[in-house]
């Protein structure tokens, strides 16, 4: 049998189907707005205004046709959110009275896990967001990265690079927090060895438009390393699907190059964590 993966075992974990419309445990409670908390652990920052007017409106109609998952407050007072505040957001927005509520018994840490199990389930999750969470799980939780991977469905490396991006400087963050570059253009300037440096190239990028690929070569060039000297000539159908096949299997950038005789593969690497990891996965055998 093919084993499950990614994120949905989370959810089902906590929501598993044939549970009564009790009013315990497991089943299904109106419960006042204002009884509601939000997770502390929440890890996204913002939330899209018009979306969730849009979402306000449909509620308005048609109610909130999905449960919110939440747990007890400890202090026996009210009940802390665990999923779903975009709906809890767009009923106060809507401004009716009761939300309906699904109860789960949950600690912190599952209730950190849950929040960004459901935002990856749901709608995209920015990068930052992402990283500050994962960054939550490993701090105060003191999970590895393995851990973290497992747990939320995803590869130990994506994991890895993830977390990488809360060691760029502000100027940094802000740009890609606000959609002005993207986690490529991101990580590539995580290869620049200071904060000054990294920038000076983010206004090279802004102002010039920079593509992903474009910023790799400044990046380069900022570095001192030269341009690989074999020439890439047109690509085969075959080739390009290798490639990314092998992007796929490592979870980082691979470039094949072809040769009049033989060629190279080149295999990224930001971190010894993830050459660590590479080198397992290479050497790895069933």
């Amino acid at each position: 049998m093919t084993r499950k993966r990614g994120l949905g075992r989370g959810l089902d974990a906590l929501i598993p189907p044939g549970e009564g419309l009790g009013s315990g445990e497991g089943g299904i409670l109106q419960v006042p707005l204002y009884e509601i908390s939000r997770n502390p652990r929440q890890p996204r920052s913002d939330f899209d205004v018009g979306a969730l007017e849009e979402l306000a409106e449909s509620i308005r109609r048609h109610g909130v046709l999905q449960p919110l998952l939440a747990t007890r407050d400890p202090s026996g007072t009210g009940y802390i959110l665990i999923a779903g505040e975009r709906r809890w957001l767009a009923s106060q927005m809507a401004g009716i009275p009761t939300i309906p509520v699904i109860l789960r018994p949950a600690h912190e840490q599952q209730r950190l896990e849950l929040a960004l199990i459901e935002n990856l389930q749901r709608t995209d999750l920015g990068p930052l967001d992402c990283a500050e969470g994962y960054r939550q799980l490993a701090e105060d939780f003191d999970l590895s990265h393995d851990e973290i991977a497992e747990r939320l469905g995803k590869s130990r490396v994506a994991v890895t690079n993830t977390l990488r991006l809360l060691k760029l400087p502000p100027s940094v963050r802000d740009a890609l927090a606000s959609g002005k570059i993207s986690e490529g253009h991101a990580r590539a300037l995580l290869a620049l060895p200071s904060p000054q440096a990294q920038a000076a190239a983010l206004k090279a990028i802004l102002d010039r438009g920079l593509s992903v690929r474009q910023t790799e070569d400044l990046v380069r060039r900022l570095t001192g390393r030269s341009r690989p000297s074999l020439r890439r000539r047109s690509r085969s159908p075959e080739e390009s699907a290798l490639e990314e096949q092998l992007r796929q299997l490592l979870g980082t950038r691979v470039i094949l190059r072809r040769g009049r005789r033989g060629g190279s593969l080149e295999i990224y690497f930001y971190s010894d964590e993830e050459l660590n990891t590479l080198v397992d996965r290479i050497l790895r055998t069933e």
